[in-house]
């Protein structure tokens, strides 16, 4: 598509967007470029917009898939109309359709002790450990998690830094007993010879390679299974479970909302169908895995 490939240098150079970032952008403009067909991107309007939201909408596409391909549309003609000498962005002041709102899935308190109290000094055992450990005490994010890099460690503060959506920036706390099943990591990490490039990873392979993603999720499932946690388990189910849990017993929103790295409160908002608990003034009182023994 045309202008497409100046579109994504921009967003990568001038605006900093990650890798993913520009590669979903990449992807939502393609879309948009085959459902306008032939048209000529100047003479694309409104009505034809929401022609397409209806065609998307009729595959079954959810709201938030339409609201992020909105969002890049718009994106591009208003790259466009500064740079390319464009008049007018039919995308603007339109919406996705409504989606029914969802609560999100928490595991209970006691269930998540359990996950995350694995047992074993396999080398594997340990390392899986402070993964389930850090995700339940700091509700990081996979990508988070997975790009972690020893620097970003502060055991002396209690805390991590993480780069999340947007690469922005946030320090978040890191729960007593995380902190011990890293240290515990790290310790046993340091008979692991690393390639150079993830040489200061936090969780690598047995071979010596940043984990992935993926190896992450296999990972988080099978030891479920193995903990008799009977539910479809995922990591973004702990971040969830992190927030639900924190929340219930701080009721501090705000507080959340820093921690999971949401830009907008209404994001954190959904979790505060909870019944809560009562008012805890520091993270270690409101954690349930952060707790002093």
């Amino acid at each position: 598509m045309r202008y497409l490939d100046d579109y994504i240098q921009h967003l990568t150079f001038e605006r900093g967007l990650s890798a993913l970032t520009c590669k979903n952008y990449t992807r939502d403009v393609e879309l948009f470029a085959s459902l306008i067909e032939d048209a000529d991107l100047n003479s694309v309007n409104t009505q034809q917009v929401r022609r397409m939201i209806a065609i998307l909408h009729s595959r079954g596409l959810s709201s938030a898939s339409i609201a992020r391909a909105l969002s890049a549309w718009r994106g591009f003609y208003d790259y466009l109309i500064q740079h390319q000498g464009f008049t007018q962005n039919p995308v603007n002041g339109l919406r996705a359709p409504k989606a029914a709102k969802t609560l999100p899935q928490a595991l209970s308190v006691e269930q998540a002790v359990k996950l995350v109290d694995i047992q074993g000094d396999g080398i594997l055992d340990v390392r899986d450990h402070a993964i389930l450990e850090l995700f339940y005490s700091s509700g990081l994010r996979l990508a988070e998690l997975v790009n972690l890099d020893i620097g970003m460690l502060d055991f002396s503060e209690g805390t991590v830094t993480v780069t999340g959506k947007g690469n922005k920036t946030r320090i978040v706390p890191l729960g007593s007993h995380a902190a011990s099943a890293l240290q515990t990591w790290l310790q046993q990490r340091a008979g692991i010879n690393t390639d150079d490039k993830d040489q200061n990873a936090v969780f690598v392979t047995r071979q010596g390679r940043r984990i992935t993603a993926r190896a992450v999720q296999y990972r988080v499932k099978s030891w479920a299974i193995k903990q008799g946690i009977n539910t479809d388990m995922h990591p973004h189910l702990l971040r969830h479970s992190f927030a639900t849990h924190v929340l219930q017993s701080s009721q501090d929103l705000r507080a959340v909302q820093e921690m999971l790295g949401h830009a907008n409160i209404s994001t954190t908002q959904v979790y505060t169908h909870l019944d809560f608990h009562h008012l805890a003034k520091i993270y270690d009182a409101a954690h349930p895995r952060a707790k002093k023994k």
